[in-house]
């Protein structure tokens, strides 16, 4: 699937800015000082004011970048989905243009963990650490059951009609995962995610998982920086509902060791295991355990 979203009437940003890069604008919001700055790359669905608190907890000790890559979110449509080395050089020029000097910590979520694998391949001098947010992994397949493989979850996306049964609940979901937002971002955040551009950029941006993959296998590993995966154990009642029992062990057992091999092919890798959050609730549920990796990590780096 792709996404061809070209109406004029898109949504404001409630904070934040944007950056021109060639053609078109990014959206970014930047907070705090020093250094190493810490980038987060937001998961399918989310933007970077989704991790608004976070941000807001890393940037009292560094700079603390969010942003919405090209096609999602408030930033400039794009078609969708994109390879890795776009989303990738594009985050490297926006990072350039804001004057944020390198080496950056980067902090994937869920799907950005494919973009800031891509990152590191094209940059590596440019990553001073990562810290993996229950994110994507190039080696899924080789950790995760059959039913759970990339191309198996490209089938199972959910479609628009499926999108627009559930809309009243993801809204109800929505305001209670950003109640400690200030109102004058939390409203218009809920309202812009419920809104038909946003949603199909979801659908759209889940569509080429299994060809990132492919695309990372073709280059090296992560750089031999300090790292900390937080690989979240809990799973939700409709995903137990929907998997058998046997399937759920699995999968859980394969996010632990695939999240465990990656921090062990670094020298200072770190996993820490989370099981009373949910993979899209992480950073709403767990801001401290994330908070506390990007410091400890940045520790890190400051002592090697």
């Amino acid at each position: 699937m792709t996404n061809h979203i070209t109406s004029s009437v898109r949504p404001a940003p409630p904070v934040g800015g944007f950056q021109q890069i060639g053609d078109r604008r990014l959206f970014v919001h930047r907070a705090g000082s020093g250094g190493p700055a810490v980038v987060f790359l937001p998961g399918a669905s989310a933007v970077g004011l989704d991790y608004l608190g976070v941000q807001q907890g890393v940037s009292r000790f560094t700079t603390a970048v969010v942003y919405d890559r090209g096609g999602t979110g408030y930033s400039d449509p794009l078609a969708l989905p994109r390879t890795a080395t776009a989303v990738a050089t594009e985050l490297h020029e926006l990072l350039g243009s804001l004057d944020v000097p390198a080496p950056y910590v980067l902090v994937p979520h869920s799907l950005g963990g494919f973009y800031a694998h891509r990152f590191a391949q094209l940059y590596p001098q440019e990553v001073a650490g990562l810290v993996w947010l229950d994110a994507f992994n190039r080696d899924w397949d080789r950790f995760l059951p059959p039913a759970m493989h990339l191309s198996a979850l490209e089938w199972a996306a959910p479609g628009p009609e499926q999108l627009e049964q559930s809309r009243p609940a993801v809204r109800d979901m929505r305001g209670e995962l950003l109640a400690g937002y200030p109102a004058h971002v939390r409203e218009p955040l809920i309202d812009a995610h419920e809104s038909d551009a946003w949603m199909r950029v979801g659908i759209a941006e889940r569509s080429g998982l299994a060809g990132l993959a492919d695309e990372l296998r073709a280059g090296p590993g992560l750089p031999d920086v300090p790292a900390v995966a937080l690989t979240v154990l809990g799973v939700g009642p409709a995903q137990r509902a929907q998997m058998p029992q046997d399937t759920v062990r699995e999968m859980l057992d394969g996010r632990t060791r695939m999240d465990a091999a990656l921090m062990d092919s670094v020298s200072y890798g770190e996993q820490r295991l989370l099981s009373d959050t949910l993979h899209h609730r992480l950073c709403f549920d767990r801001p401290d355990a994330v908070v506390r990796a990007v410091r400890d990590v940045l520790d890190r780096v400051a002592r090697v």
